[in-house]
């Protein structure tokens, strides 16, 4: 019969919205039996691994396989916005470039993702598994509002979003994985995520407005669906909206 052990618990920041409200903010003392990882009993606490980034046993910083005995402190702190952690070894490897997966629920958050340049999958009838093929085989990151999703093992790359407002949303991804200066701006599809390239007027005829062909004389075009776009009154309002929440392109 395995032996009750107990482990003194802090989470930090953000994190501590998962917690229960009475361990929130404040050491606490977690009890369990034998000699679980540490990532078990961060989930176990109610907080998605793909939302830590760093934690420290003892002040040694450990990675998620790391068991835990009887006795530990165990601090947990989210991504870091602005501190950099040399010679530490991170939980995950370094994703090259910034892909997404969406949920069912983000489809707005995806239009603007694309619209920023940024490769992101999403159909809004994707089921969960499909999601976690997606993100796993593909190496993308899985943002979703679905905390017990991000707790899968399949999840190595996720983000929870603490934000309703698909604004805000934006907002957050690109703060949380540095984004702001990758932005390229429609050189992606928002219906299909695509690329755009240059397009001649005679492309576009049959699916602008008559009036928008003979005013304008530069478009652009999807590869692959086949969507146009030109300049209008459309984009002005969408750099509007964006630069609302800090957002300039």
């Amino acid at each position: 019969m395995s032996t009750a052990q107990r482990c003194e618990f802090r989470f930090y920041e953000e994190l501590n919205e998962f917690l229960q409200p009475a361990q929130r903010q404040h050491s606490f003392y977690h009890d369990f039996d034998g000699t679980p990882s540490v990532k078990d009993r961060i989930e176990a606490l109610g907080v998605p691994h793909t939302e830590v980034d760093l934690i420290v046993v003892d002040e040694e910083p450990v990675g998620f396989d790391h068991r835990l005995g009887g006795g530990e402190r165990v601090a947990v702190y989210p991504a870091f916005q602005s501190l950099e952690l040399a010679g530490i070894a991170p939980l995950r490897p370094a994703l090259p470039e910034p892909r997404f997966v969406l949920d069912v629920h983000l489809g707005h958050l995806a239009r603007y993702l694309r619209l920023l340049g940024f490769d992101t999958r999403y159909r809004n009838e994707c089921d969960d598994d499909e999601l976690l093929a997606l993100s796993r085989n593909e190496n993308r990151i899985l943002l979703t509002r679905d905390i017990g999703l991000l707790r899968r093992a399949a999840v190595v790359y996720g983000g929870f979003l603490h934000e309703t407002d698909s604004r805000l949303q934006l907002r957050e991804v690109l703060d949380r994985f540095r984004l702001q200066s990758r932005i390229a701006p429609l050189t992606r599809c928002a219906r299909c995520n695509g690329l755009i390239g240059p397009a001649t007027p005679a492309l576009a005829r049959g699916r602008v407005p008559g009036g928008v062909l003979r005013e304008r004389r530069r478009f652009s075009r999807c590869h692959d669906c086949g969507q146009v776009y030109w300049s209008g009154g459309h984009l002005q309002r969408l750099r509007a909206r964006l630069a609302e929440i800090g957002v300039w392109f």
